[in-house]
């Protein structure tokens, strides 16, 4: 099977909820040291955004494993008693909270902020881009989400993308060679969710022909997945 060591790859990790360590990298880093200091924070949110399957979710469920706070979704927000899940949380995460828009949403985002400031809880938001992009009409909402610590997170780099396929690959106990990640990691999609998809679908294809994983073998999933 094989080994992180023999790919180059000493990456630092973060244990999470899901059972799954979060792998550290430069394009995370940042993130990571953020978190890695809570509840040490200049201020009461922070917000980490990047794009689509750059590890925002698994991010959060780092942190919620790290401070056993109270994950919310932007729905769940107009509906909860804001008042009593920062009282009975150490921190609140909200993943996807670019998607709060509406004045409803947005008023309830706004009563969260005050009361996790209000107690000394911690807020971690998500998004895919900066909050003066999410669309807020609120001023007052506006004006603490721009106020807020900030970290971005970019698309996993080559480094990173390769320990995440060793990592799934050993998850499924599944004997591969570091050629096989080397010729993988250089024509995929540089995301988490395609290397997920990826190594699906070649733990599938190797089960189908009851033989080895190799590299024409990996050639030919990817061009099936390029043709989906």
């Amino acid at each position: 099977m094989s080994d992180p060591r023999q790919l180059g790859l000493t990456l630092d990790h973060r244990p999470s909820l899901t059972g799954h360590d979060f792998l550290v990298s430069e394009g995370n880093r940042e993130a990571v040291l953020w978190l890695d200091r809570w509840p040490d924070w200049p201020a009461s949110a922070l917000v980490v955004h990047g794009p689509p399957g750059c590890g925002k979710s698994h991010l959060v469920a780092v942190f919620l494993a790290r401070s056993g706070g109270r994950a919310m979704t932007v729905d769940e927000l107009a509906e909860a008693a804001i008042h009593e899940v920062v009282e009975a949380a150490s921190a609140v995460a909200v993943d996807d909270a670019d998607g709060v828009a509406g004045a409803d949403r947005e008023a309830a985002l706004m009563h969260l902020y005050n009361a996790c400031a209000e107690r000394g809880r911690r807020l971690l938001l998500t998004g895919r881009d900066r909050p003066g992009r999410w669309g807020i009409r609120l001023p007052d909402l506006e004006s603490r989400l721009n106020a807020a610590m900030a970290a971005a997170i970019g698309p996993p780099d080559d480094v990173l993308i390769r320990a995440v396929m060793v990592k799934l690959f050993a998850d499924r106990q599944l004997a591969v060679d570091a050629d096989v990640v080397e010729y993988a990691a250089a024509r995929m999609e540089r995301s988490f969710d395609t290397a997920r998809r990826l190594v699906a679908a070649v733990d599938d294809e190797a089960l189908r022909r009851q033989g080895r994983i190799t590299v024409p073998l990996v050639r030919d999933v990817l061009a099936g997945l390029e043709a989906n």
